[in-house]
C-alpha cells in the first residue's frame, strides 16, 4: 500500500509510520492527534475513487498528512459506499495501531473521521458506521467535526 505524501512524494505504509513516528519524537511533550479519514468520489456511473487520508496533528502547531488513493467499480449504494470507506479507515487504523503497539517511544490514539452527518442523505447510516468503529476500539468522529474525511481526504477524491 503507497501512501502519497505532500512534502515528501509517494512513501510505503513502513515509511509513513516512521515518518509519523519520527514526527511526534521531535517535540515529544506535544500534544498529538492521529486521525484517519477516507472519503470518496463516484464518476459517471465507471467508477468510485476512494481515498484514505493519515493525518498526524501537533495540537496547535500544525501536522503532516498522507493519502492513499484506490479506484474501485461503481457502485450506486450511498450505502455500500460509506461501508467502503469505512472499511478502508478501519484497515489503516488496524495497521497503525499493530505498529504503534510495538513502539515504545510514541504513544497516539487512533480515531476515525467519517463522512457521515446528521444533515443529509447520510443520516440514516450514522449509528451503524460509528457502531463499527467503536466496536473495533477506535474513537469515532462524524460531521462537522470529522474533517480528516470531509477535507483532507475529500480535497484528493477528484
Amino acid at each position: 500500500m503507497l501512501f502519497t505524501s505532500p512534502s515528501r512524494g509517494q512513501v510505503s505504509f513502513q515509511e509513513m509510520f516512521d515518518d509519523l513516528v519520527n514526527y511526534t519524537n521531535e517535540f515529544p511533550d506535544d500534544s498529538y492527534r492521529l486521525i484517519i479519514g477516507t472519503d470518496s468520489h463516484s464518476y459517471l456511473n465507471d467508477s468510485v475513487i476512494f481515498v484514505t487520508a493519515v493525518v498526524v496533528h501537533r495540537i496547535g502547531k500544525g501536522g503532516r498528512f498522507y493519502y492513499h488513493k484506490q479506484k474501485t467499480r461503481y457502485m450506486e449504494s450511498l450505502r455500500q459506499r460509506i461501508y467502503y470507506e469505512t472499511f478502508h479507515s478501519l484497515e489503516v487504523a488496524t495497521r497503525l495501531t499493530e505498529q504503534l503497539a510495538q513502539n515504545v517511544d510514541c504513544k497516539l490514539n487512533v480515531e476515525i473521521h467519517l463522512d457521515v452527518g446528521e444533515k443529509g442523505e447520510t443520516r440514516a447510516i450514522i449509528k451503524e458506521v460509528v457502531g463499527m468503529v467503536i466496536g473495533s476500539g477506535y474513537q469515532a468522529y462524524i460531521k462537522p467535526d470529522s474533517f480528516g474525511a470531509t477535507t483532507v481526504a475529500d480535497r484528493f477524491t477528484k
